[in-house]
């Protein structure tokens, strides 16, 4: 992609207002939190203190909007704290200029790692530099320092005991990811119908099983619907896939793929509503249609062989997630039977070292994050120091919108500057206006209008980039208003700054960027390994059933999907940057994600009907995992330098393979094992020639 046409599809993608869901009482939530702090300060402290609340109140309801499964009071308390923290040490080091200079650079590369921890980590880090450009500028003391920064974390705290003392649909982030897994599990066996070898993507699942990460003592209160759906969703993931199959499952013609069809029809049908019970806290409620397929006796199943199996296994899972989301029962299912039943969320002291350890990686030259951190440490500071040059007042708006435009990627930081600029511009111009028309309201009508925008603010901050930027332009705008200072900086001056910290931050990825696309083939390479790994495990069991580990597939098929989402994410990157593809083009890279896909997609299939435990061992499929698995490291080689495939020798193995169980038993079908043994070899050999030169 050129740099004119990245550029033109990233200000689209920023300038873009989406339709989102809307919580209006979240929104009410979270500006009432802000309105307490502000209100209760102006009345018993002073203006200048109040403003400096209100961004302690406003940046903690900001971190409780995103996307975390940490405890929301949780997320409020740690903004607020480090929102203290970073105030404070900014108000001992404004005295100085080059000391706070110095501090601002440090801090700034501190808050730039923190996106190795998460997205979350980061938006926090960024919320710090923030606040403490802008309340630095009110003049205080040491002692006043210490009043705002404890103001600030005030304001977080009163945020952590809103969201404690005023619920709004307990359990409903995690309700929503559990039934989004089981609805797409639903569209997946309606698009089985239509297309038997469909992909599925793996996205929901991950999300719920994210979800599913829970302390002790959320797991002894969780509600009984969030217990047992998700393992039974990942259950039914590859008994669809495999009764749907034309190699393995049913023919593509004929009564058995009608039965099939009925079966994918009803399976979407209960898990529709199931998702909808988890999702509203209702008891299920199935159509009659869906129950009178799913009850045929079994004397008259059209179905045979693996099919009739997987058709009966089909069944058998759909009654127990019924019976799981029957009745939206308050005591956990755990509680009641002693079982853990859940996934153990990290605290917060095991949560550090984690988090030291993801930092500590990411220090060499070709990361992105390393490269972040120093792009908005040096664009920070640099921003700081031109804006201050300028004959202007309230230099903070410079750096302020170069460190909340920048981020990792090149994608989303031009995006952000171009939605940043437009968003802020607006934002400014329509407050101005009214704070001109009002002629500097009083410091109340001040708070009430800051307070409005803050609403607005979180009640349309998922529309995009540019509707959140214009509340919070006029929102500061307002709220500096309350202390009486920063509003008789022109708009044209606060246009003139957001556009040079905008400029800077889009030409600094410019000039030092961390391109994602010379890192594809990297990214396949893994992919290729762990979704290798996933079918050795599979085919493993296959071969030697008496040695099977009871986490050796599930361990294999979660690292699968990690890879898989980092694939997926850099070509996302990718495809947004403007450079030319250094030996993976994006057409080569479709081609090999859809054989990878495939390969992923067969060993599903094999892991829907693996042998009991006491089933003889095979010594044609030791041979084929002993190859795949000694393959799969030079494949993989290969991919990262740009050297040719060949998994002949695995071709060839299976052959032995099929002509032993031929001669075993002439005529009869080959098993499960054999069939997507074969199918597997077929996509790899697929991979190999979207690769070859």
């Amino acid at each position: 992609m050129s740099w004119s046409s990245a550029l033109k599809t990233t200000a689209r993608s920023g300038l873009t207002v989406e339709r989102a869901k809307l919580t209006p009482l979240l929104a009410v939530r979270g500006a009432a939190g802000v309105a307490l702090v502000v209100f209760l300060s102006l009345w018993l402290a002073s203006p200048t203190l109040a403003v400096s609340s209100a961004f302690g109140a406003f940046s903690a309801g900001i971190t409780t909007f995103q996307r975390s499964w940490r405890p929301r009071p949780v997320l409020a308390l740690a903004v607020a704290g480090a929102l203290a923290v970073s105030t404070f040490l900014g108000y001992l080091a404004a005295v100085h200029y080059a000391v706070f200079l110095v501090l601002l650079a440090v801090w700034t590369f501190t808050a730039g790692m923190a996106w190795a921890v998460g997205p979350v980590a980061g938006l926090i880090g960024t919320q710090t530099i923030s606040v403490m450009l802008v309340t630095v500028t009110l003049p205080t003391s040491v002692l006043g320092a210490l009043e705002h920064a404890a103001l600030i974390a005030a304001g977080g705290v009163v945020q952590a005991a809103l969201v404690v003392l005023v619920p709004i649909r307990r359990w409903g982030s995690r309700r929503d990811a559990l039934a989004d897994a089981l609805a797409a599990e639903a569209d997946y066996a309606r698009r089985l119908r239509e297309d038997p070898v469909a992909p599925f993507d793996p996205a929901p699942l991950m999300d719920a099983r994210l979800a599913a990460e829970m302390t002790p003592h959320q797991a002894r209160h969780r509600p009984v619907q969030l217990h047992g759906p998700r393992g039974l969703a990942e259950q039914v993931r590859p008994v669809l896939a495999s009764l749907a199959d034309p190699v393995v499952g049913a023919p593509t013609e004929g009564p058995q793929r009608q039965r099939v069809n009925d079966l994918l029809g009803a399976a979407a049908t209960v898990l529709d509503a199931v998702a909808h019970a988890v999702r509203h806290a209702r008891p299920v409620r199935l159509p009659a249609e869906a129950t009178a397929v799913l009850g045929v006796p079994e004397s008259e199943y059209a179905l045979t062989g693996a099919a009739r199996r997987a058709g009966l296994r089909l069944i058998s899972l759909l009654a127990d997630a019924v019976e799981l989301t029957d009745e939206p029962v308050e005591a956990s299912r755990a509680a009641q039977t002693g079982e853990r039943g859940h996934l153990l969320r990290p605290g917060m002291p095991k949560l550090v070292p984690m988090a030291l350890y993801s930092v500590r990686r990411q220090f060499t030259w070709s990361s992105r994050i390393l490269r972040h951190a120093l792009r908005v440490s040096v664009v920070t500071s640099l921003g700081y120091l031109l804006a201050h040059l300028l004959p202007y007042g309230h230099a903070y708006w410079a750096p302020m919108t170069a460190v909340m435009v920048l981020r990792p990627d090149f994608g989303q930081t031009y995006a952000r500057g171009v939605a940043r600029f437009t968003g802020t511009v607006v934002g400014v111009a329509l407050a101005g206006a009214v704070v001109a028309l009002l002629n500097g309201p009083a410091p109340y009508l001040s708070a009430a209008l800051a307070v409005g925008c803050v609403f607005l603010m979180y009640l349309l901050m998922r529309t995009g980039v540019s509707v959140s930027s214009a509340c919070v332009g006029a929102y500061v705008v307002f709220l500096l208003g309350i202390a009486g200072t920063g509003w008789q900086q022109t708009v044209s001056e606060r246009a003139v700054l957001t556009l040079a910290g905008g400029l800077l931050a889009m030409l600094s990825y410019a000039l030092f960027p961390a391109w994602e696309t010379p890192r594809l083939r990297e990214r396949l390479a893994d992919w290729l390994l762990a979704q290798g790994a996933y079918a050795v495990a599979v085919f493993d069991i296959y071969a030697r059933p008496a040695d099977r580990r009871p986490r050796q597939v599930r361990d294999a098929l979660l690292n699968a999907r990690s890879a898989r989402a980092a694939w997926e994410e850099s070509v996302g990157r990718a495809e947004q940057e403007p450079v030319r593809h250094r030996g993976l083009s994006l057409a080569t890279a479709s081609a090999a994600e859809t054989a990878l896909s495939t390969v992923g997609h067969v060993t599903m299939i094999a892991e829907a009907h693996l042998p009991p435990r006491d089933a003889p061992t095979s010594p044609e499929a030791v041979a084929f995992v002993y190859t795949l698995r000694e393959s799969l490291e030079p494949a993989a080689e290969a991919i990262r330098d740009h050297a040719p495939l060949d998994f002949g020798e695995l071709r060839e193995t299976w052959l032995r393979w099929e002509a032993e169980a031929e001669a075993e038993a002439p005529g009869v079908a080959p098993g499960v094992a054999l069939r997507t043994a074969d199918l597997l070899v077929d996509a790899l050999d697929d991979l190999a020639e979207a690769l070859s030169p």
